[in-house]
């Protein structure tokens, strides 16, 4: 099979609906540049089918406002806002605001903050907004996001930031497929790789001789097919089925961000993808981070970064001169890639540069300890492999991290047929910026460089930790945390007013946007004095990752993978006792 293109078609969002405030909001947009924008305190959001056609086929959406993405929904700090959702489907659905902290009651996911939206009904959401930055709000009812059900939100601060720019844009990057998403998870659960044609051929096989010798070529297969994977399974579901999108445009019909020369930008990059992780740059411009996770942080002067799904990253350029720059998002697997034009005129557009190589895992992303490996095992390193940089090898860069020791709560752990991966020896990488970054000659951005831009040394200190392997079946298709499915699980119950230390480890090949809802996540990177604040926090394959959380939210919250696939098993309910 060969993948389909995807440039002839052409990106429609169908407005079916106009309603007064979206005609309101066309006409006082100033500051923030994207259409179709909505401000104010009070919404009115319908969801309905809406028809498509992105890719040259004519399809079916489940839309807002009849848009893909969503309206972008513009909030005041400090202000109450309410927003009424009207569902026209013929099943129940939902919105969850990303990220936002909130009553329960008022999250957005069914069977844990209410019942969900039944066809025909409005459900009338209201709270007050707390925080500032860039946001977004998705379905969270079955695969519904996947179809079109997610948008952008900006909340503009009470006082101001401490950073300057001329304007402002979302550049909000999805993935859409024209199968129905129960067509694609079913298709992985019967098989897993069924969208990867980057596997390990004969062809592949006699490359790796010539560049590894035989002996060690062999060995490294060997090593890979004892255990039932594949070092090239970076996605479960690649370019083959979906097509990138930038803001609903694909990469033949663009988005277009304009600027003046000698403008300050700022770009607020938003991954609402429900598979895809996306490696950004824009060559030629360097890009300054001021914010991840709607959260301010020290700014920082990087080349690209890795934005996995969920994350939102601010950050500012300064274009000098006057030409078209490719806003250029390439999926992990390089597959494929989404791109928008960043220039001084819409007849201006930039072309796209090459594709990186596609990457290979390595024994680093498999949680092992080249330095404890038994090479007279199965196991050797082939010569050629691409190892991590020596960073990944300095045994104490994160042992204060490592010798931090807090009361543990022991959780139930179960092994099996669900669990056919193990990290031997996970360690914190986070100067690591995972595979297909490491050492390409470009300033990645790693969590290890993120510092929040306010102290956080008076920041109390954990009263417990709690461990959580993020664990799977690959070839099956099975996900879980410790072995256990969220249908076969118990509530994790936090403890209100108490300091919780979260540490993850990632026993499978995938990396996992962990997502716990209603609370912050303070994500340790080594300075306990500027600890980053998140929403969404990624775990590399093979690695560990501890974050602190207050828990000053009564009630049930949802805590999960944003995988979308992964989401059914990798799920937990937390009770806040």
């Amino acid at each position: 099979m060969r993948r389909r293109t995807f440039v002839k078609g052409v990106a429609v969002t169908s407005l079916l609906t106009l309603t007064a405030t979206d005609a309101e909001a066309r006409t006082r947009s100033k500051r923030i540049n994207n259409r179709n924008i909505l401000r104010g305190n009070e919404f009115f959001l319908d969801i309905d089918y809406t028809p498509v056609n992105i890719t040259g086929k004519n399809a079916v959406a489940t839309a807002i406002n009849g848009q893909i993405p969503a309206p972008t929904l513009v909030w005041k700090e400090g202000e109450t806002v309410t927003l009424h959702v009207t569902n026209h489907l013929k099943k129940t659905s939902s919105i969850h605001w990303h990220g936002i902290i909130l009553p329960a009651g008022m999250d957005g996911v069914p069977g844990l903050s209410f019942d969900g939206i039944a066809p025909g009904e409005t459900f009338t959401y209201t709270f007050k907004v707390r925080q500032h930055g860039t946001y977004w709000y998705h379905s969270h009812s079955g695969f519904q996001e996947q179809t079109g059900m997610y948008g952008a939100i900006i909340i503009q601060p009470k006082r101001k930031e401490p950073f300057a720019y001329d304007k402002d844009y979302v550049v909000l990057l999805s993935d859409w497929s024209d199968e129905k998403p129960e067509t694609i998870y079913k298709k992985l659960k019967k098989m897993s790789h069924y969208y990867n044609f980057s596997r390990r051929t004969v062809g592949t096989f006699l490359d790796e001789v010539k560049e590894k010798g035989l002996a060690n070529a062999f060995s490294d297969r060997k090593m890979w097919n004892q255990m039932r994977m594949n070092d090239r399974d970076l996605s479960d579901v690649t370019g083959y089925t979906y097509t990138f999108l930038m803001n609903g445009k694909n990469p033949a019909t663009q988005f277009k961000a304009l600027f003046n020369r000698g403008e300050k930008i700022r770009l607020r990059f938003v991954n609402a993808s429900a598979m895809t992780f996306f490696d950004v740059r824009i060559p030629g411009l360097k890009m300054t981070v001021v914010a991840a996770d709607g959260n301010h942080v020290k700014p920082l002067s990087i080349e690209e970064f890795r934005i996995g799904v969920a994350e939102t990253y601010d950050v500012i350029v300064e274009p000098a001169d006057h030409k078209a720059y490719a806003i250029f998002a390439q999926s992990i697997d390089r597959s494929g890639y989404a791109m928008g034009s960043f220039t001084p005129k819409t007849s201006m557009l930039a072309k796209a540069p090459a594709m990186d190589p596609k990457p290979v895992l390595t024994h680093t992303d498999m949680g092992m300890d080249m330095g404890q490996m038994d090479h007279g095992g199965g196991m050797k390193c082939g010569s050629g492999m691409m190892m991590s940089s020596k960073k990944d090898l300095e045994k104490d860069k994160y042992a204060k991290m490592e010798s931090q020791r807090y009361p543990i709560t022991q959780l139930p752990m179960k092994r099996g047929l669900q669990t056919t991966m193990k990290a031997v020896a996970p360690k914190y990488r986070l100067d690591d910026p995972g595979v297909g970054l490491r050492n390409n000659g470009r300033k990645v951005l790693t969590y290890a460089d993120l510092k929040n831009r306010y102290s956080t040394r008076k920041a109390k200190k954990p009263d417990r930790e709690i461990i959580l392997h993020l664990t799977g079946n690959m070839e099956r298709y099975m996900w879980s945390i410790n072995g256990i499915k969220y249908a076969d699980s118990k509530p994790l119950v936090f403890y209100y007013g108490e300091r919780i230390r979260i540490t993850f480890i990632n026993d499978t090949m995938m990396n996992h946007p962990m997502h716990l809802h209603g609370m912050w996540s303070d994500l340790e990177t080594g300075d306990d004095n500027h600890l980053v604040r998140k929403h969404t926090v990624i775990v590399q394959p093979g690695a560990k990752i501890s974050y602190r959380v207050t828990v000053d939210a009564r009630g049930a919250w949802a805590y999960h993978c944003h995988m979308l696939y992964h989401m059914a098993g990798m799920f937990r309910k937390v009770v806040v006792a």
